[in-house]
């Protein structure tokens, strides 16, 4: 397998350097703070792909859905910590404080601007890059072959990667929805979790879309509003 490409470790690059705008993620009640793990990994090209879930069908809200690895946030827990315990839950990513098998490891990269769900809870965004570089070998192993990962069967029902670049390609869009060919199964990525990995894709390769897209990111400023109006308060915990 090959290592990022020079297209790859620039757009990495950026995402290093990237300092997102001061955020209302902290404003919000915890209850209504979440966040999601965008994980990029190269392919044997050197590309960037990003891991994305479907949803168990017997979920509550967004059953059935494309989505990134995250969940609500718990106690004092920074966001990467957050998408991180999630993404282990989720799909089997050891934890940010459980060491990863050999030669992977997970370098944080940066956070984007939060995201309101229509369920009125703060996303926040966390990029991470999976290196599968092994030193000792000189050798880069397979994320998709070598990281098998462990599905959670009452929140995911399957896990497949798409090639990041493409989510600012109209190759693949279509009136706001991404669509996915892995293996012979299709997949529709669109909402929420398509906007924050179209962003994530903007900063990482320095370009805008080639489709029709929100010129911000996130929804910080509509956040800031809400939360001065008093809409936010403690959101009820389901049973």
């Amino acid at each position: 397998m090959a290592p990022l490409n020079p297209a790859s470790q620039e757009a990495i690059r950026r995402l290093r350097n990237y300092v997102p705008p001061p955020t209302t993620y902290n404003l919000v009640p915890l209850s209504r703070q979440a966040a999601v793990l965008i994980l990029l990994f190269a392919d044997a090209k050197g590309d960037l792909k990003v891991v994305v879930t479907i949803r168990a069908k017997t979920l509550s809200s967004y059953a059935g859905d494309a989505a990134l690895p995250g969940g609500r946030a718990d106690k004092t827990e920074t966001a990467f910590q957050t998408a991180r315990r999630e993404a282990s839950e989720e799909i089997g990513l050891p934890d940010i404080n459980q060491k990863l098998p050999t030669p992977f490891s997970v370098e944080h990269l940066c956070e984007l601007p939060a995201n309101l769900a229509r369920t009125e809870v703060v996303v926040r965004p966390c990029v991470a890059l999976l290196h599968s570089y092994d030193p000792r070998l000189g050798l880069n192993a397979d994320p998709e072959l070598s990281l098998i990962p462990i599905l959670d069967a009452k929140e995911v029902e399957a896990v497949f990667t798409a090639p990041f670049k493409d989510f600012l390609s109209e190759n693949v869009y279509d009136v706001h929805q991404f669509f996915v060919q892995q293996n012979g199964q299709g997949y529709r990525i669109f909402g929420m979790t398509a906007r924050i990995i179209v962003d994530a894709a903007r900063v990482a390769y320095g370009q805008e879309p080639e489709f029709e897209h929100n010129s911000h990111f996130g929804d910080e400023e509509m956040i800031a509003k809400l939360c001065q109006s008093g809409r936010f308060q403690e959101k009820p915990k389901l049973s």
